[in-house]
């Protein structure tokens, strides 16, 4: 067997840390945390997540998983923050809905009642 060792790139190469709440994958727009919810929370293969994202390659899927593997804590804690951050503005545009959404909720109301007028 060959003693070479096979040069390897540096498993943060394959990122962009913005913020510390934002890692994304480099020339992409995708962050971890889209790729690990895949992963983690839906079960997804990373064949089936190269699939779903198409601009991602198995390559910066499998670097991905590594460096949630060699990181758990602090990409737990990034996971976490990210969940809690999207609570927030989910209860946020709840609670403060867009005009857009406002005008396509009267809408549908005002479809329903007049879909209930035409029955009777």
């Amino acid at each position: 067997m060959n003693n070479q060792t096979i040069p390897t790139k540096n498993i943060t190469n394959y990122f962009n840390f913005l913020t510390p709440g934002d890692i994304r994958l480099k020339n992409s727009r995708i962050g971890i945390e889209t790729i690990l919810y895949e992963y983690l929370d839906c079960g997804r293969s990373p064949e089936e997540i190269t699939q779903i994202y198409q601009s991602l390659s198995l390559e910066q899927v499998y670097a991905t998983i590594l460096y949630y593997l060699q990181n758990q804590e602090s990409v737990s804690n990034y996971m976490k923050n990210w969940i809690e951050h999207g609570r927030k503005m989910r209860e946020q545009q709840r609670l403060n809905p867009p005009p857009v959404s406002e005008k396509l909720r009267q809408l549908r109301i005002e479809r329903k009642a007049k879909m209930q007028n035409a029955k009777l």
